[in-house]
């Protein structure tokens, strides 16, 4: 499983710059496999808390069917910063970081750690917005217009690989950049 990144120069082991990026980024994907070994991928908000992953939902559904079947998790997350031109069509490229997570899903049955983890949640997306901390017992008596009970969980890291692909601002493209701008300002010519 801990194969190492075949494209060796994206990769990324700066614990620091992952740690930010997981705290910071929207959206993560959280893929499984069913009994059938059929993939199931959901786009999910996220939070990075005390070093996992934690995401919410309700209670009932495919998703916690599939994680009680098989709780072994891939959690990706990642995000464009834009494109790269070049003259060669084979060069340009995508300005990117991107992190997977490997581990396990774990419902959290613990009320403090999962009022903590929606607190922080909370504080990311909606940063001030509520003037007072989430109450324990609105988790606990929480009920959705489908009458399903909040579920979180969370994955404790097993593996965690990351790339990144930096935007170099100079070569970026913008609409309206033609190939020959750059043609005439570096010299180069389409091979």
């Amino acid at each position: 499983m801990n194969q190492p990144i075949r494209y060796w120069k994206r990769d990324c082991t700066d614990q620091t710059k992952i740690e930010n990026f997981l705290a910071f980024a929207k959206a993560g994907f959280l893929g499984l496999s069913d009994e059938h070994q059929q993939p199931y991928v959901v786009p999910l908000n996220y939070v990075w808390y005390r070093n996992a992953i934690y995401f919410h939902g309700a209670d009932t559904g495919r998703k916690c069917d599939i994680i009680q079947q098989n709780a072994r998790v891939c959690f990706t997350v990642s995000e464009e910063y834009g494109t790269i031109a070049d003259p060669v069509p084979a060069s340009t490229d995508t300005a990117y970081m991107s992190v997977m997570i490997f581990g396990q899903a774990t419902r959290v049955a613990e009320l403090d750690e999962a009022t903590a983890a929606l607190q922080a949640m909370l504080e990311k997306y909606v940063p001030g917005y509520y003037d007072q901390p989430l109450a324990k017992q609105h988790v606990a008596k929480y009920r959705s217009s489908l009458n399903s009970e909040v579920a979180v969980y969370r994955i404790d890291p097993e593996h965690v690989s990351a790339k990144e692909n930096p935007l170099n601002r100079e070569r970026a493209f913008y609409p309206g950049r033609k190939v020959q701008m750059d043609v005439a300002r570096h010299g180069s010519t389409h091979t």
